[in-house]
């Protein structure tokens, strides 16, 4: 673990590095998914994830630089589960420099209390198959493989 950081809600401030850390999602990801477009694409809609009541997004900052981020979007589950809603997280972003000091793990705990805290006691998450690292990281944090999505073209 690092010294200095905070973890606190983003803010609207926070949206320009939010949207570049949004593209190191997306480029992290491509080499997973022969079906993203290719070009600048986004996968989230930040000012409304930003401002939803139903929605938490928190970054981590070490001095004053935003180092690492995600969310919690509570959903709704489908109809034949024993839950009616849940929370999934998603945006999972942490700055190169910074990966493998535990930052990812203080921002799934604190979305965690925040789904707790709306009610929200199932929670998910996806991640690539082939993204090993990422499944283990998840894993160490309780986090349990759940269903595989397959596809063919």
């Amino acid at each position: 673990m690092i010294e200095d950081i905070v973890l606190r809600e983003a803010n609207e401030d926070d949206l320009e590095v939010l949207l570049q850390f949004e593209q190191g999602v997306i480029r992290a990801e491509r080499p997973f998914d022969p079906t993203l477009e290719k070009g600048e694409i986004t996968y989230y809609d930040l000012p409304e994830l930003l401002t939803s009541e139903d929605a938490k997004v928190v970054v981590v900052e070490s001095g004053s630089k935003l180092i690492a981020c995600g969310y919690a979007l509570k959903k709704k589950a489908r109809h034949y589960l024993n839950h009616e809603f849940y929370s999934y997280l998603g945006f999972m972003y942490t700055h190169p420099d910074f990966r493998g000091k535990g930052i990812n793990g203080l921002v799934v705990d604190a979305l965690r209390e925040w789904s707790l805290s709306k009610g929200l006691t199932e929670i998910r998450l996806t991640v690539y198959d082939e993204n090993i690292p990422a499944i283990k990281a998840y894993e160490k944090m309780g986090f349990k493989k759940h269903i595989l999505e397959m596809r063919i073209s």
